[in-house]
């Protein structure tokens, strides 16, 4: 029998990408950068664009993020210290969400938390809306059987 607990946070990993896609309107190279810039701390545009060349091709990824309240300026540029950019509180909570849905905490069901749950949405938000519900069934189950 396979051991459970800390290495099978991942397991539901592609129903909550998708959730915090569509919620937050981010591509998966977006997010994908989010996440990486996040344990950054303070980085510089080139440390960005560095990154950059992992994700699918996009030159307007940086001027988008900044003008979207994802990053924002941490120090501007002087005569000798270039700019230097920081992840906003946006971008720290949408994150902070993120790693604890893959700690165990549910998705939401509502209709003004979850784009997901909206009436008249794609096939695809169907499916996984109905994973989803499923996955925090599960959820709710690992809660009960686990001892406190």
């Amino acid at each position: 029998m396979k051991s459970q607990g800390v290495h099978d946070c991942l397991k539901y990993w592609r129903v909550i990408r998708y959730f915090v896609k569509r919620k937050y309107n981010l591509s998966t190279a977006d997010l994908d950068m989010l996440l990486f810039l996040y344990s950054e701390d303070i980085f510089s545009k080139q440390q960005f664009l560095d990154y950059e060349d992992l994700l699918s091709w996009d030159r307007h990824r940086f001027k988008r993020l900044l003008d979207n309240g994802w990053i924002e300026i941490f120090r501007p540029k002087t005569k000798r210290l270039n700019t230097m950019y920081s992840v906003t509180y946006k971008t720290q909570r949408m994150i902070d969400s993120l790693y604890k849905k893959l700690s165990g905490e549910e998705i939401p069901t509502s209709q003004t938390s979850n784009p997901l749950f909206a009436k008249n949405v794609s096939f695809s938000d169907e499916i996984y809306k109905n994973m989803i519900k499923e996955m925090n069934k599960s959820i709710r189950q690992q809660r009960r059987l686990s001892p406190e």
